[in-house]
């Protein structure tokens, strides 16, 4: 099920959601530009270097680098200084802190890229002119933190990168879900050979996605991603949890449902 579009026209120019699916754009380009491919994505030292890894951010002074062995794809494994068995130190790279907010700005695939930036452009639009753009802004990073959050609690030893906006994006949805459950949502539906477009209520269609985040979330699954980790479903259900929880301490005020589109 791939949303293509609300029902809920926008009075303001969405210049937050514009920026932040082009920052998102750029970012990626820039991941790949030294190693990595358009369609896999940024190679393993980037993901290192620039995504989040739980467990440098629970042991404070411990970096992680990449590390290669007998029986192993060179340089494609993890290890962070403190861990048992490790010695020497990773090759420089950005204060941990810093991790936190670059992993929100990169992606492990093209794919991974494209769906993130859809929900982002369907859903945020309404959100930024509910809550207005600075208002937005700190919401939309507040979010990304939140579920950074959520996936560290979940798994502090985690030596495996974490990357994307899903969860500062799962905050949006749970916004969204919140200001405007009677929206309809054209979508893109997927059965087997068949292919059609239908309208789905926004309650439906997120609150199905978030159950889904919470199943594989609970069966401890993670979203594959080319190259080096990968954002955890525990990070979008923290976002979403979050967006839940705060839309309307940021929210100043929000548009009435339009009627259904016309079927024909």
């Amino acid at each position: 099920m791939i949303p293509l579009k609300d029902n809920i026209p926008n009075e303001r120019f969405p210049l937050i959601t514009v920026l932040l699916v082009a920052i998102n754009v750029v970012a990626y380009l820039l991941s790949i530009r030294h190693g990595g491919s358009v369609i896999g994505g940024p190679d393993n030292g980037v993901a290192v270097k620039y995504g989040a890894i739980p467990y440098e951010l629970t042991h404070g002074g411990s970096h992680c680098g990449l590390v290669s062995g007998p029986g192993m794809e060179a340089a494609s494994a993890v290890a962070c200084t403190g861990q048992l068995g490790v010695i020497g130190t990773p090759a420089s790279q950005p204060a941990t802190w810093e991790t936190v907010f670059t992993s929100m700005f990169l992606h492990g695939g093209i794919l991974h890229l494209a769906g993130n930036m859809v929900f982002l452009a369907i859903f945020g639009p309404n959100v930024e002119e509910a809550m207005g753009r600075v208002r937005f802004v700190v919401f939309y990073l507040l979010g990304g933190l939140i579920a950074l959050a959520a996936q560290v609690l979940v798994d502090p030893n985690s030596s495996t990168p974490t990357l994307g906006a899903s969860g500062a994006i799962a905050g949006v949805l749970g916004g969204y879900i919140v200001l405007y459950p009677r929206a309809r949502i054209l979508s893109l539906i997927f059965i087997v050979f068949f292919v059609t477009i239908i309208e789905v209520p926004a309650v439906f269609l997120l609150g199905f996605w978030f159950l889904q985040q919470l199943l594989f979330g609970a069966a401890n699954a993670t979203d594959p991603l080319g190259g080096g980790g990968g954002v955890a479903y525990f990070a979008h259900v923290g976002g979403f949890v979050f967006g839940l929880a705060l839309i309307r301490a940021f929210a100043v005020h929000s548009r009435p449902t339009p009627p259904r589109y016309p079927v024909y």
